[in-house]
């Protein structure tokens, strides 16, 4: 789809529950909702936020429709690197099963039934976040030496491979090394992940900075069929899911402005709210700007 019509589409209040759906709801999580669908499964993106994974009361109006497009997008351009768990004709599926409303299918997938990875996989490519932090500390990240001296938000001499544990509801997911990776999937397993995660990084930077965007890290998720055959899935490259700054602003020795939510965990950090539910309010003006920043991430990838 054009950006445009995108932009058209989106609702004037944000869609934070999807309930009176005829399939039965499997999985929510803290965007997004999973349907049964028999021999497949529908996933789909709510306009809830969350911060400090604590899901906030209000959410950011058409939210989940610039993430499921932005991912279809990425999808196809990933293509040649992975398959991917989406059907292959996605408007098919929504109309043989029965699937009308507009709003619904711009923030909905149908994809096949896999089995996750129990690991998250993260790629870096510049130092930044809690990278930042653990290298200020150790002068390393995930058990990764790097050379002393680097600065924050500095390029780092070639991307790293930093992946998480799923953390369950409510936790967070805690760094692991490249052992700790391979002892929880299997070493073989543990090594083609690795290798797809930074061939990817290194595709989504590329496009990113074409567009005037620099990706510096992101996080991606896979899943395996009953042959082990390898699929990238869930979400992929989103504001929600990877940290893009805008390249003409760009610059060392300052965390640099950014395409996602930063303006909510910057309003809720001045509160200083605990970071326990429940969450406090948002004001409009910084839920207005955070739409803005999401759309004009969407907006640089497609023109």
């Amino acid at each position: 789809m054009r950006f445009a019509e995108i932009a058209a589409a989106l609702p004037p209040t944000a869609v934070t529950s999807i309930e009176e759906l005829p399939f039965p709801k499997i999985a929510s999580g803290k965007v997004r909702e999973i349907f049964d669908l028999g021999d497949a499964l529908l996933l789909v993106a709510t306009d809830r936020l969350s911060a400090f994974d604590v899901i906030l009361p209000e959410g950011i109006p058409g939210k989940g429709i610039i993430l499921t497009q932005m991912s279809l997008w990425w999808f196809r351009e990933t293509e040649s690197l992975i398959v991917n768990h989406l059907l292959p004709d996605q408007e098919r599926e929504f109309a043989r099963r029965g699937i009308g409303s507009r709003d619904l299918r711009l923030r909905s997938m149908i994809v096949k039934k896999l089995t996750p990875l129990t690991i998250e996989c993260v790629a870096r490519g510049y130092l930044i976040g809690s990278g930042w932090s653990s290298y200020q500390k150790t002068g390393a990240v995930c058990g990764i030496k790097l050379p002393a001296g680097l600065r924050q938000a500095e390029k780092l001499p070639q991307p790293i491979f930093t992946p998480t544990t799923k953390a369950p509801k409510g936790q967070h997911d805690e760094a692991i090394d490249d052992a700790q990776g391979a002892a929880a999937i299997g070493a073989a397993l543990y090594e083609k992940v690795k290798a797809t995660s930074l061939a990817l990084y290194q595709l989504g930077h590329d496009r990113a900075r074409a567009a005037g965007m620099i990706l510096a890290d992101t996080k991606f998720e896979f899943g395996t069929d009953a042959a082990g055959r390898l699929y990238l899935i869930d979400e992929v490259l989103t504001p929600d899911s990877s940290r893009y700054w805008p390249a003409d602003s760009y610059a060392v020795g300052i965390s640099p402005p950014s395409y996602d939510k930063q303006f909510v965990r910057d309003h809720l950090l001045a509160l200083n709210w605990n970071q326990q539910p429940p969450a406090p309010h948002i004001p409009a003006d910084i839920i207005a700007r955070t739409q803005q920043k999401y759309l004009t991430a969407l907006q640089n990838l497609l023109g």
